[in-house]
């Protein structure tokens, strides 16, 4: 397959563009596209055979599901079989946004977009190309990462054509994603919402706008997981990685003593540092992430400096840990998982 790389402005795509994109769309194939938060492999929710293109070209296990989105409220409708009050609160709160919803799915949507799973997750992405995109499609678009399953999620055009080229119909090149780590994914099918996956949209605002909400056991290292993507390997750059938490003075104090052994072993040592103790490295080749007090820039540049050390060939990551507030809890899931949970606490 020939892969197309189409340049759009991400503030005002050009209809001609989102034109060919859709029409891809509407015959069933799969088109590579920027959200806020990373960039999506789409094709459309509703046809079974386009659903599994997406797991073959990712090589994504099936019964992980895909998230559907759409381009506005009323879409939702026909998608799930009932709406609880919190949804609507939330929808009008955060949509567009980061945020999906799982909820009871309609015989509309396919089992082959959903994993198997008698539930949908939905989102109304706030991104202007993606919404053009689904809007002219005319249908809902389910739209994994379009990665590799395991690698790091692509937050810029050419991340997804390093991974996914030769494999989609089409890319759309929106420029860099704005948020850099995927959605909040909130089940809302229970009694108490409850956070499968932590992401753009913070637990606490969540709490303000609907009061209490669970976080998933199966977030915690050795829990069951009850969301069927939490159980595989996820976000993995090609070296190992070890992430180092604490208090940031002790961090600074281990990374160096890990880098300048592994440095006098021959190995060559990616330092992710931040804007705070990147000049106190020594050893290694170091990389700010960004700064400590603004998550989002932690995690707008997460994926991209882990993609830079696979680029550099380092034989091993080293990463400092953040406090687990606002966005720092889904930068730390992120972290932890591409470590492969590889970590070690210092008091």
């Amino acid at each position: 397959m020939e892969t197309k790389l189409i340049k759009v402005n991400p503030e005002k795509p050009d209809l001609g563009s989102i034109r060919i994109a859709a029409g891809v769309i509407r015959a069933g194939g799969l088109v590579a596209f920027p959200t806020e938060t990373v960039y999506g492999l789409g094709a459309n929710a509703l046809d079974e055979d386009a659903a599994r293109k997406i797991y073959n070209a990712k090589n994504r296990p099936q019964d992980n599901p895909l998230i559907v989105h759409i381009s506005s409220h009323k879409e939702v409708e026909g998608l799930v079989r009932n709406m609880p009050p919190e949804a609507r609160i939330l929808m009008e709160r955060f949509w567009p946004g980061p945020l999906t919803l799982v909820l009871e799915k309609s015989n509309k949507v396919p089992y082959s977009t959903t994993g198997g799973l008698d539930t949908v997750a939905v989102r109304m992405p706030r991104h202007p190309v993606a919404l053009a995109l689904i809007k002219e499609s005319g249908v809902p678009i389910a739209a994994p990462s379009a990665n590799i399953s395991g690698r790091p999620s692509p937050t810029t055009a050419e991340d997804v054509y390093e991974d996914m080229a030769g494999k989609v119909d089409v890319i759309l090149d929106g420029g860099p994603c704005e948020v850099g780590v995927e959605s909040t994914v909130l089940d809302l099918t229970g009694d108490v919402p409850v956070i499968l996956r932590p992401g753009g949209v913070t637990r606490e605002e969540l709490e303000e706008a609907v009061g209490r909400v669970e976080l998933d056991a199966g977030l915690l290292p050795g829990q069951k997981p009850k969301s069927p993507g939490q159980k595989y390997r996820h976000y993995s750059p090609k070296a190992p990685m070890l992430v180092v938490e604490g208090p940031v003075e002790a961090q600074i104090k281990k990374i160096s003593e890990v880098a300048e052994r592994l440095s006098v072993e021959g190995k060559k040592v990616g330092i992710m540092a931040t804007a705070q103790t990147r000049m106190y490295y020594k050893t290694g080749y170091v990389i700010s992430v960004g700064d400590r007090n603004a998550p989002l820039t932690i995690s707008a540049n997460l994926f991209s400096v882990l993609r830079k050390f696979d680029r550099m060939g380092v034989d091993q990551i080293l990463a400092e840990g953040i406090p687990e507030t606002g966005l720092g809890l889904a930068v730390m899931n992120r972290l932890r998982k591409a470590a492969g949970y590889n970590i070690i606490k210092l008091e």
